[in-house]
């Protein structure tokens, strides 16, 4: 057991270069590696110190390693490396010189393969405490791995992409979805603002659980550009709605707060479990499945399809997603997406709707989708009336009919999620 007393954040600092080992060594995803307990031993302040420590360490990779490289003949073993970068980025972010090098030097010191780096850690993060963070701040914002900059540049163009890049590495902050509908009151209740869109959104919200209104469910986690589509199906009074792909449930919420007969579907069982956890708090009702979305049946007025995808547009939240991931996965992701919507078709009332969206900056994930998808069913249209909600910004329509949010929209509001919303009707 730690003593508290002489724990001067090494078990944190241990655990976020933990995560880091298994992100960039094995390729795994941060929530798998918190979803099989990597952080659960540690204290809840603890905790929430390794995983920002984690995600602040991969959303600066690139500069931590430019700021290590001309402090290193060579580069060490990965663990001794994830080290260094940990260090580094909380040195250039203007933490105490002092604490962090006695805590890397404590972590390295009792590891067994590579104790004996103790005097290359001590001597590399001194010498970045002196030099580090002028240097830091020089240096452009990180780049996108090339296997994901390339499409993502020829998409958008090389300008467009280079602001995504700042958006990316600026982080993204707490926005909420209020239960009632009433995003003013909810913002003036946690000191927060309200966006175009309706979303609450406050820049340094500490931890969730303890925020005003949480126990009671008045409102809910959700980015902004996620609260969309949602909005835009805006189900009528006791309409039948399929939540197809709902994990993890803030669109199930939103469509149950509009007075809809929600059906929430999802292959996962952990994760609807979460999603039947985060209704009871609320108080809203869904009738939550387990289920294969390519067998499903029933039907229903209308669809919300949130389908899997890349999840580029959320590497602002998620900065493991480029290092974790190298993009061999989207072809399969890509049929799936067509597949799934195909059988959803089938499961949507004649003169019903249809709003298919991916949180994805890839054009194959959303517009191209959408063009195929029409190609496949006469009876399918777009309706791009649909989309002309408050807030949303009508040069964002794209030709086919659909809507493309990127993260580097609302830049001087702190930006929202890439993502694709399109709404296909049904002839009736």
């Amino acid at each position: 057991m730690t003593d508290k007393r002489t724990d001067t954040g090494v078990q944190a600092r241990r655990s976020a270069v933990y995560v880091l080992d298994q992100v960039l060594g094995e390729g795994k995803l941060m929530s798998e590696v918190l979803a099989a307990g990597a952080l659960d031993k540690l204290e809840p302040a603890d905790r929430a110190r390794a995983q920002r420590l984690a995600t602040e360490t991969l959303r600066g990779l690139e500069r931590a390693d430019r700021v290590l490289h001309k402090h290193l003949q060579k580069n060490p073993p990965l663990m001794v490396r994830n080290v260094l970068r940990v260090g580094t980025v909380e040195l250039c972010q203007g933490a105490a010189a002092h604490g962090v090098v006695n805590a890397m030097v404590q972590l390295i010191s009792g590891h067994k393969r590579y104790g004996k780096l103790k005097g290359l850690t001590n001597a590399v993060l001194r010498k970045v405490a002196a030099t580090g963070p002028e240097a830091w701040h020089a240096l452009r914002p990180p780049r996108m791995p090339k296997w994901l900059r390339s499409p993502l540049s020829q998409a958008w163009g090389n300008e467009a992409m280079a602001i995504m890049e700042i958006a990316h590495f600026a982080g993204a902050p707490l926005d909420l979805t209020p239960r009632d509908g009433n995003a003013a009151a909810l913002a003036a209740r946690v000191g927060g603002s309200v966006l175009p869109t309706g979303s609450v959104r406050l820049a340094d919200a500490g931890q969730v659980s303890t925020m005003d209104g949480y126990s009671e469910g008045a409102w809910w986690v959700q980015d902004a550009a996620a609260a969309i589509p949602a909005q835009i199906l805006a189900p009528a009074d006791a309409e039948t709605v399929l939540d197809l792909c709902a994990a993890p449930g803030g669109k199930t919420m939103q469509l149950s707060a509009m007075g809809a007969n929600v059906t929430a579907v999802d292959v996962s069982k952990s994760r609807m479990a979460r999603v039947q956890e985060n209704l009871s708090r609320v108080g809203l009702k869904a009738d939550v499945q387990v289920a294969d979305a390519l067998t499903l049946e029933g039907e229903f007025d209308a669809i919300l399809l949130d389908a899997p995808c890349s999840a580029t547009g959320t590497i602002r939240r998620h900065p493991d997603l480029p290092h974790a991931k190298d993009g061999s996965e989207f072809g399969k992701l890509i049929d799936l997406q067509a597949r799934i919507l195909d059988h959803a078709w089938t499961l949507l009332k004649p003169g019903g709707r249809l709003v298919f969206c991916t949180c994805s900056l890839l054009p194959d994930e959303g517009e191209v989708q959408v063009e195929e998808a029409l190609k496949r069913h006469p009876d399918m249209s777009v309706n791009r009336d649909a989309l002309g909600i408050e807030g949303v910004d009508p040069s964002w329509t794209t030709i086919e009919g659909g809507l493309r949010l990127r993260p580097d929209y609302w830049p001087d509001l702190g930006g929202m999620d890439g993502f694709y919303i399109a709404v296909l009707t049904k002839a009736s």
